[in-house]
């Protein structure tokens, strides 16, 4: 079968959302680097359709009409336009939790076995990043989840600043422990997420939400890390935190919503009767539009039981010291310094944290254009500096 064959007459095998808020500048450039990844002629080889849905949500700028522009581009005159579809769809709700929901359980089609997420200010790494990502998950059944290595865009820098060593150092104790699950880009048995429902006080932390979900087989037993499945030479690229600033309110939103997580998880879904936790995406429908502020009374009530900021969810503070355990006796020297840092910027977010979720906020996501470098900047910036010949697809970083 030919991949120039009507896709109509074909069967999706997998949805791809590209999750996009006020992504002008460098949502064009991502699509070019999407379509550049060996998946869709991998998927084109099985007969088959791969269905590309840029979700974008709360625009106030000009994303939907570029994504639109270029998804007609590209299925005019790429090589394998008969093994995909694509569309925007443009919700005017901005979130993207929300955009998940939509994705998952309105839009991507319900004969998919494989959802991939991916948000539209990444760079992917390879461009065998999204099929190692599909291959992972056939080859390992014990997995719901396939995820790749984060690589932060200074990592490619010929020269580095004490502040991105700690940043880098910080990412290394991160990515030595069990189960991490990035929400930039990872596949997911589509069956699994149908089985989920993204609460709207989630506070943008849906990634601690699903791993605790996946690992556990919706809180039906202890954590199982094998759930959660890396990639073999899958990577994408995004732009790190390195301003104090910028990384106090990222930790900040963070510590937020991996309190709502802990209060969900451990708590709240814990002592629902089992048929309700294997039917948990229809629970939480069901939950949020009979009242649509029970997650923030849940968090109300366990700030009252909570007499300090630093005990908002168990471990919180020994954190970034219990992450160096894994690592060998040089790279916990090596790494000591930015645990240190990162424990002082933790006690100083919870702080913050304990005192935004008092005062009823649960939605708080931080994001500075000021602070960032243009999308074809960034990326040429990485390619110019990239050790080896892998070829990079153009994006622009995010986070």
């Amino acid at each position: 079968m030919t991949s120039n064959q009507n896709p109509a007459s074909r069967k999706v095998s997998v949805s791809l959302a590209i999750f996009a808020w006020n992504e002008e500048k460098g949502i064009e450039s991502m699509i070019d680097g999407l379509f550049q990844q060996t998946l869709l002629a991998q998927i084109a080889q099985r007969g088959a359709i791969c269905e590309l849905i840029c979700v974008t949500n709360g625009c106030t700028d000009r994303t939907a009409s570029v994504a639109e522009r270029c998804f007609d581009e590209q299925s005019r005159k790429h090589s394998c336009a008969g093994s995909f579809t694509c569309r925007v769809v443009n919700l005017v709700e901005r979130g993207k939790l929300n955009a998940w929901n939509q994705f998952v359980h309105s839009l991507s089609s319900k004969e998919a076995k494989v959802l991939f997420m991916m948000d539209a200010d990444i760079l992917l790494h390879r461009a065998e990043t999204l099929w190692k990502l599909l291959l992972s998950l056939e080859r390992h059944p014990f997995a719901h989840v396939a995820v790749d290595v984060p690589r932060k865009d200074i990592a490619f820098n010929a020269s580095r600043s004490l502040r991105d060593r700690l940043s880098l150092a910080a990412s290394k104790m991160t990515l030595s422990t069990e189960a991490q699950l990035c929400a930039q880009l990872y596949c997911i048995r589509s069956d699994v997420a149908r089985n989920i429902f993204m609460p709207k006080d989630l506070c943008a932390c849906e990634d601690g939400f699903i791993k605790s979900l996946v690992c556990t087989d919706f809180v039906t037993h202890e954590p199982w890390p094998n759930r959660i499945r890396v990639a073999d030479t899958a990577e994408h690229i995004f732009e790190a935190y390195t301003s104090p600033l910028a990384i106090l309110k990222n930790q900040k939103r963070q510590v937020m919503g991996q309190t709502i997580v802990h209060i969900l998880v451990d708590d709240a879904l814990r002592r629902l009767p089992l048929a309700q936790r294997q039917r948990l995406a229809d629970t939480l429908k069901a939950r949020e539009s009979a009242d649509r502020d029970w997650l923030k009374r849940l968090v109300a009530a366990h700030l009252k039981r909570t007499r300090f900021f630093w005990r908002l969810y168990p471990g919180l503070l020994g954190h970034s010291f219990a992450r160096m355990k894994n690592l060998g006796p040089t790279h916990k020297l090596i790494c000591f310094p930015a645990a240190a840092a990162r424990f002082i910027a933790q006690l100083l977010a919870s702080y913050l944290a304990h005192r935004a979720l008092k005062n009823g906020s649960t939605d708080y996501w931080p994001r500075s254009r000021s602070e960032r470098q243009a999308p074809m900047t960034l990326a040429a910036a990485v390619e110019e500096n990239s050790p080896g010949p892998a070829a990079l697809s153009h994006a622009e970083g995010a986070k």
